[in-house]
């Protein structure tokens, strides 16, 4: 917290106009994840400006935490919605997204028509095993938090077998373990409820008065109503059905634009545990089932994804703009329909049903959570759908690694496990050393093996 005294003046009113500047900046610096764009948010809101006192944000960011949905950007549409009603929500959370958006556009253009030439091809060689090792970390990162109890290593154990073996989809591999974690609390409750982690999480007396401090009462626009609950649900019910109908009638109902919608709105759901936990499943979609874009495309999606400001699962604006790009005619269902608008549409698409979701959660359910100021008592299902994700993950990064250690693939040929690709293999361990050792950002190891991977890409092997 602030070294302020605890009579220091408290801070003037935030204005709409200073919260758009300080939400579009936070767009375009929002990286590192989760953790540091909520990290970053702490700093700046809590700490540095005072809008919001340690615990009002803490107990936004415990009800984001229990949501589907990339948390880091529901807690700015909270906070954006608690100081200035609904458009300050939209604004704080929309501005969270949109840069990444238009960079990520523009990122996926020059990837789909410029990727095989031979210096987009090295940066991109070098790029695959870096993100195969931050797939793996992440999984280190967050089996390091979420597997406390016996019980949740054997659900990230099962997890992992029901995908990797029996293939099960992914939705029924979370309601299993949400189940599971129910279950065995109501039979056997834990002792202790894990808490979710925050930057500087302890929160503390005596700090210097905020803007919306420990026990400044709720705005009225926050206070639960029913009638308000019904509208803001009516409301958002239209705008996820209304565009989804009219994108089904300009194409029918299998074109990829509305096949996007349907499918994205299942995957923008089912996001509890962060990107990482989602993107088996849109995998498992996009790749193999309705064939959007490829493997090797999907991996370096993830990448461009990592090294964009926003939430990572930004990533589906690229799965979007791919598949898009590459079935134009289909997408704007005209004859020599424009790749890239069809790209840049299917980007804008498969962005809007993705997000549409963690708009209405905050909200309709803001004033709910404003109303109460306590703990939500859903830890045990939670807990036990992060410890599948654990092993949901695992798989993710096995494949990845077979994609990119043997591109050629071995089929029965068990022989050629031992023919990898050796300067791919040499890189992950590079980026894994970096990560787990020296503890160097996802960017850093990033743009290093694009470089490492343009230099030995120029050598034969």
């Amino acid at each position: 917290m602030t070294d302020a005294p605890p009579n220091h003046p408290p801070p003037p009113a935030v204005s709409f106009a200073a919260a758009f500047r300080f939400w579009l900046k936070l767009g375009f610096i929002s990286f590192g994840g989760p953790a540091g764009q909520i990290a970053v948010m702490h700093q700046e809101l809590v700490e540095k400006r005072r809008w919001i006192s340690e615990r009002r944000f803490l107990h936004a960011l415990n009800y984001c935490m229990l949501l589907p949905g990339p948390e880091a950007q529901q807690l700015a549409t909270y906070i954006g919605w608690l100081m200035h009603r609904t458009w300050g929500g939209i604004v704080a959370g929309g501005l969270f997204v949109l840069p990444s958006l238009l960079i990520l556009t523009g990122l996926s253009w020059l990837y789909a028509a410029q990727g095989h030439t031979p210096l987009v091809s090295g940066l991109f060689y070098g790029i695959k095993p870096a993100v195969t090792a931050i797939v793996l970390h992440a999984a280190l990162r967050i089996g390091g938090r979420a597997l406390g109890r016996p019980l949740h290593w054997a659900i990230a154990v099962a997890a992992f077998v029901a995908i990797f073996a029996f293939a099960l989809p992914f939705p029924l591999i979370v309601a299993g373990a949400a189940l599971t974690g129910y279950l065995a609390n109501r039979f056997a409750p834990a002792t202790a409820a894990a808490q979710a982690a925050a930057p500087n999480s302890q929160a503390q007396d005596g700090h210097a008065p905020c803007l919306i401090d420990d026990h400044t009462p709720s705005p009225p626009h926050a206070r639960f109503r029913w009638p308000l609950l019904a509208r803001v649900a009516g409301i958002g019910l239209l705008l996820w059905l209304l565009p989804l109908a009219l994108l089904a009638l300009a194409g029918g109902w299998q074109a990829p634009l509305p096949q996007m919608g349907w499918f994205f709105t299942k995957a923008a759901l089912l996001t509890f545990g962060g990107a990482y936990a989602v993107l088996p499943y849109v995998y498992q979609g996009a790749v193999v089932h309705y064939g959007w874009l490829s493997p090797a495309q999907m991996i370096d999606g993830l990448a461009l994804g990592e090294t964009t400001p926003g939430p990572l699962i930004m990533v589906v604006a690229f799965v979007g703009f791919i598949g898009g790009y590459g079935h134009a005619e289909a997408t704007l269902a005209m004859a020599g329909a424009n790749p890239f608008l069809a790209g840049a549409a299917a980007a804008a698409v498969v962005t809007w049903f993705t997000f549409l979701p963690s708009f209405l959660f905050i909200l309709a359910g803001g004033p709910l959570v404003e109303s109460t100021h306590g703990d939500l008592r859903f830890t045990a299902p939670l807990s036990a759908i992060t410890a599948a994700v654990v092993g949901v993950i695992v798989n993710l990064a096995l494949f990845f690694a077979y994609h990119v250690f043997w591109p050629a693939g071995f089929g029965p040929d068990l022989a050629a496990l031992a023919r990898p690709d050796w300067p791919s293999l040499v890189i992950a361990a590079l980026a894994a050393t970096a990560l787990l050792r020296f503890k160097r950002g996802v960017v850093e190891v990033i743009g290093g093996c694009a470089l490492l991977g343009l230099l030995l890409s120029q050598f034969p092997h």
